[in-house]
């Protein structure tokens, strides 16, 4: 029994084959994951206000997230608005929601840019 050594190196051209088979497999995958989204983001919008209130939604989140383009997942959009609005209550329940926290400014304030304009006066 003989065997040839050619049958058992895969070709380039099988090699091609495979990698596009897998590139096609790819995308395939990820329409039918957008397909599936799209499904999900249509089901809410047949909710009613409560529903949607219950899972922390509004019609107006529904309605922005289908409006997202095509190849945009609208479920992603949705779970960032529910995980802001409860970042937002949680804040709220610690005393935390009207108060800001922002960097400090390198600009100057008013006061600041008195102060040093005073001293430049001074120093002439």
């Amino acid at each position: 029994m003989t065997f040839y050594s050619d049958t058992q190196i895969p070709s380039q051209f099988a090699r091609m084959v495979n990698a596009v088979t897998g590139i096609v497999a790819l995308h395939l995958r990820q329409l039918g994951q957008i397909i599936k989204s799209r499904q999900d983001a249509a089901t809410l919008a047949g909710f009613d206000d409560r529903m949607l209130a219950d899972i922390g939604l509004t019609r107006g989140d529904v309605r922005d997230a289908t409006s997202e383009p095509v190849w945009r997942d609208p479920t992603a959009l949705l779970a960032s608005r529910v995980h802001e609005r409860r970042i937002n209550r949680r804040r709220a329940a610690l005393g935390l929601g009207n108060r800001v926290f922002d960097a400090p400014s390198i600009a100057p304030t008013a006061h600041e840019l008195r102060a040093s304009i005073g001293s430049a006066k001074c120093r002439d």
